[in-house]
């Protein structure tokens, strides 16, 4: 447990030093608080779900600690999480940019909004970890693995899609850029692309998911989609 809690910490301190790289240095300034509250917001909820994972549900912890292009083991997934990757770093750098040039005049309240967003999407993810044991950050079937059926799996299929479309919405919105919705716009089909190859995969190799896609109809959106 100790060497999986320093390994934790070690890779969310190198995940937010990422982040803030990719925002500061852009911007070409320091001057930037809504740079400053979304990496607080960021770093803040992301060591509140560390720190309960390695109390709660450590296996599920390693799980998410493998992820990106190369934990994933089918083509398609591989190239799905190079985009996927490319489209999160231009969500931080885009804004950055804005920030410096003045592309955009976002108000405060509209960036507050966007922090919102951003917070309300760790809640959803801490309810979608608290629930689903089997969340992988790679598209796979964990040992004993089942069908996960109530909870935020009870609204839609894919919950935790959601609530990441739902971070990456706000993160733009966070960082006073309205420029920065164009890498989120770029992103979401990329998103989808995942979550129905994702489908597929559990169609064909998890038992009881089929009856599950029966009762629960909507994949992403309630009464949408």
């Amino acid at each position: 447990m100790a060497s999986l809690t320093v390994r934790a910490l070690r890779r969310l301190a190198a995940l937010a030093l990422g982040v803030g790289l990719l925002l500061f240095l852009p911007a070409r300034t320091i001057h930037y608080w809504q740079g400053w509250l979304y990496l607080l917001v960021f770093t803040g909820s992301s060591l509140l779900l560390t720190l309960y994972l390695l109390r709660k549900d450590p296996a599920l912890l390693r799980r998410r600690m493998s992820g990106g292009p190369t934990a994933e083991r089918e083509p398609t997934q591989k190239l799905i999480m190079l985009f996927a990757s490319i489209g999160f770093v231009a969500l931080l750098v885009v804004p950055a940019l804005d920030h410096r040039f003045g592309w955009s005049a976002v108000p405060a309240c509209v960036a507050l909004l966007g922090d919102t967003l951003v917070a309300i999407a760790f809640c959803g993810i801490f309810l979608v970890y608290r629930e689903n044991t089997f969340t992988s950050a790679t598209i796979e079937l964990a040992q004993d693995h089942r069908v996960i059926s109530t909870g935020p799996y009870a609204i839609v299929r894919h919950p935790m899609y959601a609530f990441g479309s739902l971070f990456l919405l706000g993160t733009p919105l966070a960082l006073g850029s309205y420029w920065g919705l164009a890498p989120f716009a770029a992103t979401m089909p990329v998103l989808i692309w995942r979550l129905v190859d994702e489908e597929r995969f559990l169609t064909q190799r998890l038992p009881g998911y089929t009856d599950y896609q029966r009762r629960v109809p909507y994949r992403l959106i309630p009464r949408v989609w």
